[in-house]
């Protein structure tokens, strides 16, 4: 994907993410310099993965395969062990008509996905086998807003502006938004993009990024090459 392609839709995601009176932290609109600067005294941020995410999971073909993503807050795995500590993450997220989030499924995360306005979220559900694989018979069931739901395997689940639905680990989910774009909320478990995705077929997490302009701002997968 080309960094000027990346840039653009930054801009296009914050308007839309503001014309639902949602506020990105400050830290959201650093250039890559005052990123650089804030290393040592804001080391949350690069340790923990927090700020722009935008793949195209490796295919370069963003409006069909695609997904926008801004980590806001995210604990560590150490204090999941131990049971204490900060636990939890948060993510905003755009997912755009007809664009799929491919089916996958996490190891250790769990998660609300939550309809926070725009079109219907449709997800295809399957629960997993004793493999963790795709398990194409047992009937799905997930809590929707705390009322349980049952479908049949890779039945679609529709959710309304306000609606969220629970997934535990294992359960495989793809999405995408229908009749218009939507903007997602997720809460979750501590969260580990770079190893707790399980995707169905061979695919990559994050873009391969042309340089062909200046970053507007890094984003997560940035960090090691730009921050160090």
């Amino acid at each position: 994907m080309k960094r000027s392609k990346i840039n653009d839709i930054i801009r296009e995601a914050d308007a839309f993410i503001r014309s639902f009176g949602y506020i990105m932290p400050p830290f959201a609109y650093w250039s890559p310099e005052e990123m650089k600067a804030h290393k040592a005294d804001s080391s949350a941020i690069f340790t923990s993965r927090l700020g722009w995410d935008i793949t195209d999971y490796g295919q370069e073909k963003f409006d069909e395969l695609g997904l926008f993503l801004f980590t806001v807050r995210n604990g560590r795995y150490e204090d999941m062990k131990l049971g204490m500590g900060m636990l939890y993450a948060e993510k905003i997220m755009i997912s755009r008509k007809d664009q799929l989030s491919p089916m996958h499924r996490h190891n250790i995360k769990a998660e609300d996905i939550i309809n926070r306005g725009g079109g219907k979220l449709v997800l295809e559900l399957f629960m997993h086998d004793r493999d963790g694989g795709i398990d194409p018979k047992a009937e799905v069931s997930v809590p929707v807003d705390g009322t349980i739901t049952r479908l049949p395997a890779g039945g679609l689940l529709k959710l309304d502006p306000g609606q969220s639905v629970t997934l535990l680990p294992g359960v495989w989910h793809a999405f995408w938004a229908e009749g218009k774009d939507v903007l997602i909320g997720e809460v979750s478990t501590v969260n580990d993009d770079l190893t707790d995705n399980v995707f169905r077929e061979p695919i990559g997490r994050f873009s391969n990024i042309d340089e062909d302009v200046a970053p507007l701002h890094l984003l997560v997968s940035d960090y090691e090459k730009w921050v160090g």
